[in-house]
């Protein structure tokens, strides 16, 4: 049986949500990696037992993304992630305070963190990568193995999982195929059909919202819409996204054909767990940006080129794009889908949104 890294990568998501180690390997690097959000005693017990074995080539570490380290006040060395040193007394509630800024305040006192300079951090980078995709916080516990075979053997004998990812393979590349589709009359129109992609060798799906009997040969009127249970469904406040789901939704309408894309990417891609962090972080004062940046994230970690994937998938190779993110211009083109026109979404400013509107379109460049 062939296993694409497509494969590999969503079990070793589906291990570290579920608090399961992996036995890692990175090109010719390997490591025991633990999600740091889901890490128990019995599992922080286990790998600080591993790492006494002679296949394991050094002491267990916090590998953190670069924003994270910031927070902290800690070296990031390896420029784009830091390797923190973990202490003998340290356990999973204080791993999570150096994580979760919710928690840190539990232990107020555990820096300064050490940073580690030397070594090899491909197992680390990969592991934050797999805990952003499992939308977890982006921090692993990594204890590097000396070999992949040492890895292989661990694998084997604690019977965890065995995850070979190549060097070069920073995102999913799995393409997109439709599961099913019916006839779903909605309020915008009665001749709604609603498409069900799933990726291949992923449990994730998009959805594809087409309306009317748009042509494949022209330009298709569309939305690229991330999920937003806050907004869409609960009517939260605090963003335009509802609204806007609600006025391209009139729009397709009116001109009577086009397609909706429903992105499962929830708060910009990190999860709607981390995004109640990120709320819970604005409420202290910091803006969306800075919130996501604490937490230990980027701005966006959202694959808007997935949207594109959809497009093609349905036959469309033109688009009349509706949306106030040149980032989602430029996702469509990169990925085959050319664009001849934007199209505004602009909803009303009100007291409760004024400053993410502001956010939106200072830092994250959207047109306003």
């Amino acid at each position: 049986m062939i296993i694409s890294a497509e494969d590999r990568r969503a079990r070793a998501c589906a291990e570290l949500r579920r608090g399961a180690p992996i036995a890692l390997i990175v090109g010719d690097s390997a490591a025991l990696v633990a999600a740091a959000e889901t890490l128990s005693d019995r599992i922080l017990a286990a790998i600080r037992m591993a790492a006494e074995l002679p296949e394991a080539a050094g002491a267990p570490t916090i590998a953190i993304s670069q924003r994270r380290a910031d927070a902290l006040k800690a070296r990031a060395y390896d420029g784009d992630l830091a390797r923190i040193r973990l202490r003998e007394d340290c356990g999973p509630a204080e791993i999570a305070a150096i994580v979760d800024p919710a928690r840190a305040m539990e232990f107020p006192l555990l820096g300064p963190h050490t940073s580690l300079r030397d070594g090899d951090a491909r197992p680390h980078r990969a592991a934050i990568k797999l805990c952003v995709r499992a939308q977890l916080l982006p921090a692993a516990l990594v204890t590097p193995l000396a070999t992949v075979a040492a890895a292989e053997k661990l694998a084997l004998e604690e019977e965890i999982a065995l995850v070979r990812l190549p060097e070069n393979a920073n995102e999913p590349e799995g393409s997109w195929r439709e599961a099913s589709h019916a006839r779903v009359p909605i309020a915008a129109g009665a001749d709604a059909i609603l498409r069900v992609f799933r990726r291949v060798g992923w449990d994730s799906e998009h959805y594809a919202l087409e309306i009317g009997a748009p042509s494949r040969d022209k330009p298709v009127l569309t939305r690229l819409h991330s999920a937003c249970a806050t907004g869409d469904i609960f009517g939260s406040l605090k963003c335009d996204c509802g609204p806007q789901l609600n006025r391209a939704l009139r729009q397709i309408s009116q001109e009577g054909a086009g397609v909706l894309l429903y992105l499962q990417q929830e708060g910009r891609g990190i999860g709607l767990a981390n995004k109640m962090r990120a709320y819970a972080l604005q409420d202290q004062g910091y803006d969306t940006v800075e919130a996501n940046h604490r937490l230990g994230f980027g701005d966006d970690e959202r694959m808007l080129n997935d949207g594109a994937a959809l497009l093609r998938a349905m036959g469309f190779r033109q688009a009349r794009l509706m949306t106030n993110n040149p980032a989602k211009v430029a996702a469509l083109t990169a990925g085959g889908v050319d664009v001849v026109e934007r199209i505004p979404v602009l909803t009303e400013e009100t007291a409760e949104n004024r400053s993410y509107l502001r956010v939106k379109a200072q830092k994250s460049g959207h047109i306003l």
